[in-house]
Formats: structure tokens, sequence, C-alpha cells
């Protein structure tokens, strides 16, 4: 019976009205955790993708572009496109004779309520792929990339840790090594995963909108040549071979492998610098090959076009290829410095990840993953709202600044500090007194060679902790010389014993 248009617009009307309703349910519930909150997001992009495309079937329909809604409408009122005549009685008769002869065919046919189809929705888990690396969302894998880096010649040899500081800085990059293949193709792939990674953890910000404003004020600045570190880049004028190069030459190694580019780039870039393009595709080769190593001033006139003046006035073409190649890159710049604002938190989490997978163990590393999935996150609204602390008080077991007069009668605003414990500050009397046991303290005295007992509280300085040491040594008489324990003496049969014992023996006639 949905074969009509008319049931397939009411069917598609209340598709959209019941996916709606499933979107505002699913949002009304609140995520546990990171992973909650994706399978939530990608839920509702879904939805609403499907949302969309019902739509637009929808507009279809109500354009009637072959009048086909509009004959089905007239038909229902016993009009004909082929007949003038009206006749609406056999129209219903027809009608209602279809609709007995569909449920007799088909009486066995189950009632099937869409209800429970939409609740399967809400416990849907989409297929979201992510690498080990990325946990899930919470940071980036630019293990790939930063290879990349290091091994190119706009790269530097610097730690991962590193890179993450500096990947979206292309300042310090010069111009001419941006213009190469090498650094095109690297922003391409830079790119491409900060999309792809933002589409997967962010699925319900609309990316194409960002880019468009992105783009548009791109283009205000580059006309006015403001873009920063392409400065006036279409305006000026400069060495042509440098600047202004079609080709990348570093990429090749003989004349042979330059034959891949194609006859026509080949000729532009031969255009581009006042050289000769007739000949075959190799002989173009060859003599673009002769540029890599050669500057065009010491090469042969032969080579070059009869009235050749010189590369300055030989270059429009060349200039306007690389003005575009120099936007392209500039816009992919752009674009990769937007995607990192929106992308700070996790730049931020990433390098805090790095620097903490350095100290533990691949079972700790593993068992720290295990544990942040299964932890649900605890963050509520009050917790996302900035704490008034202007006195910068301590906080309490709630989360929040302690009254001031508790910070006064414990005297937190007094600092104690422990030469033992590395020059550490303690504030409060509690705080300092309680330190004496802690581990900190402990290893101190430990490094010192000095015992961590109760003689030695309120010795926070290594000086009086060595003197005191040696006071107690002397006092207990551990330095000090005793014959009658440590002088020792032999008997006849080799026997080692001290004074003491020899002097008792001997008198009972036993030596």
């Amino acid at each position: 019976m949905s074969s009509t248009l008319l049931e397939v617009t009411r069917a598609s009307h209340e598709e959209v009205e019941r996916l709606e309703r499933t979107v505002v349910k699913d949002l009304q519930t609140e995520p546990q955790n990171t992973k909650d909150r994706l399978y939530q997001s990608h839920r509702v992009r879904n939805m609403i993708e499907q949302i969309t495309s019902t739509t637009h079937k929808i507009i279809e329909i109500y354009e009637d572009k072959d009048n086909a809604r509009k004959d089905e409408i007239a038909a229902l009122g016993g009009l004909s496109s082929t007949s003038s005549n009206v006749n609406v009685y056999s129209a219903f008769y027809d009608r209602l004779k279809e609709i007995r002869d569909y449920h007799r065919r088909h009486s066995a046919a189950r009632y099937v309520d869409t209800t429970d189809e939409y609740e399967q929705l809400l416990k849907e888990e989409p297929a979201i792929e992510f690498t080990g690396e990325e946990s899930f969302g919470r940071y980036l894998d630019l293990h790939e990339l930063y290879n990349e880096y290091i091994n190119s010649k706009f790269g530097q040899q610097i730690e991962y840790s590193a890179y993450l500081d500096v990947f979206s800085d292309q300042g310090k990059i010069s111009r001419k090594l941006k213009l190469t293949r090498q650094y095109r193709e690297y922003m391409q792939r830079l790119l491409e995963y900060l999309v792809y990674f933002f589409e997967r953890t962010e699925p319900l910000q609309d990316l194409e909108r960002i880019f468009s404003k992105v783009t548009v004020e791109f283009e205000e600045l580059w006309s006015s040549g403001l873009v920063e570190g392409w400065g006036n880049e279409n305006h000026e004028d400069g060495n042509i071979q440098q600047q202004i190069a079609l080709i990348d030459l570093d990429y090749y190694s003989t004349a042979e492998q330059l034959t891949e580019v194609g006859p026509e780039k080949l000729k532009e870039a031969l255009a581009a610098l006042g050289l000769k393009t007739g000949g075959t595709v190799k002989q173009r080769a060859e003599r673009l090959f002769l540029t890599k190593d050669t500057p065009l001033e010491s090469l042969d006139r032969k080579h070059f076009v009869k009235g050749f003046r010189g590369p300055e006035q030989n270059g429009g073409v060349a200039a306007l290829q690389s003005s575009e190649d120099a936007k392209a890159i500039a816009l992919m710049e752009v674009k990769m410095n937007k995607l990192c604002d929106l992308l700070s938190e996790t730049i931020v989490r990433t390098k805090e990840n790095i620097e903490k997978k350095h100290a533990l163990t691949y079972d700790e590393i593993v068992q720290e993953r295990e544990e942040d999935e299964v932890q649900p996150e605890s963050e509520s609204d009050d917790e996302d709202q900035q704490i008034y602390n202007p006195l910068k008080l301590p906080m309490g077991w709630d989360g929040k600044p302690i009254p001031y007069w508790l910070y006064k009668l414990h005297g937190l605003g007094q600092e104690f500090k422990c030469e033992i414990c590395g020059n550490h500050s303690y504030w409060g009397r509690r705080a300092y007194e309680r330190h004496f046991k802690e581990w900190r303290h402990q290893h101190g005295m430990r490094c010192l060679g000095i015992p961590n007992t109760k003689n030695f509280n309120e010795i926070t300085s290594i000086e009086e902790a060595k003197h005191l040491w040696e006071r107690i040594q002397e006092k207990q008489g551990v330095n000090k010389w005793r014959p009658d324990l440590e002088e020792e003496y032999e008997d006849q049969e080799g026997n080692i014993y001290n004074k003491k014992t020899y002097t008792d023996l001997q008198r009972q006639g036993l030596i």
C-alpha cells in the first residue's frame, strides 16, 4: 500500500518526525564517559543525515516534475489524464477493491511497531575507527607525519613531544621550501588527518561552514598581502628559478625520470625559464635537467629562445602558476591552523600523555588505558564554571575554596621550607609537622645516611642534621676505641678472642 506517492509522502513525514523525537530523546541523556559521548554524537549525526536525505525526497515529490503526484490526486477525484469524464463512484470502488485485494493476499501480515525500531537506535554503538595511540579520540596520532617531517628538507631532527609544539607553526620554514612539492604533499596529508580526526571526534560540527568562513577571510587577506608568512607574495618579484619553479628538480636524479612529468608540463617549465620548448619529450627533459645544477646565466646561449633578455621578462606564465600554488599552500596552512585552534585541548592532552608515557612501563600504560575506558567522567555544570578565588585559598573536599577564617586558623599563610626535602615549601604548621614522616623527607635523610628518628624532628637544615648525627654517635660511643671488645688475642691453637674473653679464660686456667 505504500507504493502510491501520497502514502510515500505521509510515511516520509512520519519518519522525519520520529527521527526528530529520537534525536531530542538521545540528547537529553547525559553520557557517562568519552566513549558514550562519541557514540551519542555519531548517532545524532547519522539520524540528521537520514532526516536530510528523507527531506530531499519529500521536496522532489512536492516539486512533481513528472506530474505523477498531480495525476494521483486527480485519480482520487475520478479524473483521468486520458479522459475528461468525471466518475467519482467508479474511482472510489476501484480503490476499495484494490485495498480489499491487498489485505486478502496479505492476510497473515503482522503489524510492526516502528517505535521499537527507533528505540533500538538509541542503543546503537556506531563503528568509529581509532588507532591505539588515539585512545578513542583523546589523543592525536601524528607519528607517520612526524617521521615524514624529520626526514624532509624543511624539517628538523627533534623529539616527538617537541614536534607537537611546532607542527602548527610554519613561520620558521622558508618560503622557498614551502613552494616545494614535498612540503605541499606533507601539508595535504597533515590537513587530511586533522580533518578526519575532527570529523570522528566532533561529528556534530559543520566543518564545511567553518572552512567556507576561513576561505572568505583568507581571500581578503591574500588580496591585500597580509597572510602571515606569505606577505606580499603575489606582488614580489624575485629569482624565477628559486621562487617560480614549476617543477621541483630535487625529486629527480636523471633526465629519464623527468620525462614522467609529461610534454606539456615540460614545455611550460622551459618557457618560464626562457629555454627552447621544441623537440621530443626526452630532449625537453634533458634541456630542463641542465638547470638543476647549472645557473641560467652559465648555460649555453643555444638552449635559449631568440630574443631572450633575461629571466625577469619571461616569467609571466610561471609567476601566475607559482602564485596559484603559493595561494593553495597558504590556504592549507590557514585551514590547518584553524583546526589546531579547535583541537588545542587535544594537542595539549597528547603532549602530556607522551611525557607521562616516558615514565611508565608497557603494562602500566595498558592498565591506565583500561581504567580510562571504564572510569566515568565526573564533569558537571558547576565544575565547568570558573571558581572565584582572588585570595588563592586552598581547595576543600568539595572542590571549593575553604573559608578565610579556617585558612587563618590553621596558619596556611605561613611558609616552611625544608632543605632536606630539596627546599620544598610547606604551608601551615600542620603540614610542616606531618612532612617529617612522609616519603620526601625520608628520602632526603636516607641520601644523607642518617636514620629518620624522632631526634631529627624540626631539623630542616642539612648541616644541622649532620652535626646532630655526629653528636649522637659520640654520645653513644660508636666512634670510640674500646679495647676490651675490639682488641684481639690469639692462643696457641690459633683461636681468636677479644681481650675480655681471653683474660677470663686465662684466669680459669683453660688457656
